[in-house]
């Protein structure tokens, strides 16, 4: 018989050591001001984007612009402008504008606070809406993304395919305690030591613990 995955444990290690990782920019970004609609138009932009290019894209567009209905006064080559170089930033500029646009005509301008409206805004899948809920508005939520995906399964905690099955595999057996805080800390985990490719299992504040699925080499 397997041995059972000491979530909690692991979990606690994570976080005495999580200090000395570079945080995500979801998280600098909430940190410096902690509005749901920050956090959902970051979250946007980080969206097959490098968090060094995401944070700083997001602090010039920020600048210019940090609600919806000043963002509508920006015209879409200045948000381009802004947030250059982040991946498929033109079509991410026009994605903003639709977002604001539907933010002030359906919602009164407010971003809403639980996932199923979140997933009726164009643009907005359930990594984003979980990101939302749960940062912008501190409500349990589980985001999902290809570091929690990898770093679940690689633990041995879950066995699944798709980030949307670890997702409802995390709601089944994760403490409801730690749904808040796990994408961030398995997002910084996973960008900073249990990496895709080699990880650095010889720096690994849980190597003891973890069943190391799936990885065939390692540093």
């Amino acid at each position: 018989m397997k041995r059972v995955v000491p979530i909690d444990t692991i979990i606690r290690r994570l976080r005495e050591t999580a200090p000395a990782w570079n945080p995500t920019a979801v998280t600098v970004v909430a940190e410096e001001k902690h509005t749901p609609f920050r956090v959902l138009i970051a979250c946007i932009l980080s969206l097959r984007t490098q968090d060094t290019t995401t944070g700083p894209a997001a602090a010039r567009l920020f600048a210019l612009a940090d609600t919806p209905e000043a963002m509508l006064r920006l015209t879409p080559a200045a948000i381009e402008r802004a947030i250059y170089p982040v991946g498929f930033y033109r079509t991410k500029a026009r994605v903003i504008l639709d977002i604001c646009r539907d933010l002030i005509a359906r919602f009164g301008g407010r971003v809403p606070h639980d996932i199923d409206r979140l997933l009726t805004l164009k643009g907005v899948g359930r990594k984003t809406a979980n990101l939302v809920v749960t940062i912008g508005y501190a409500k349990l939520g589980i985001c999902v993304d290809t570091h929690v995906h990898r770093i679940s399964n690689r633990l041995g905690y879950v066995k699944t395919k798709t980030p949307e099955q670890t997702e409802m595999a995390l709601r089944q057996r994760l403490p409801k305690k730690h749904w808040i805080g796990y994408n961030d800390l398995l997002v910084t985990f996973g960008q900073n030591v249990c990496t895709p490719l080699s990880p650095k299992c010889s720096l690994c504040p849980v190597r003891a613990l973890c069943r190391r699925v799936g990885v065939t080499r390692a540093r």
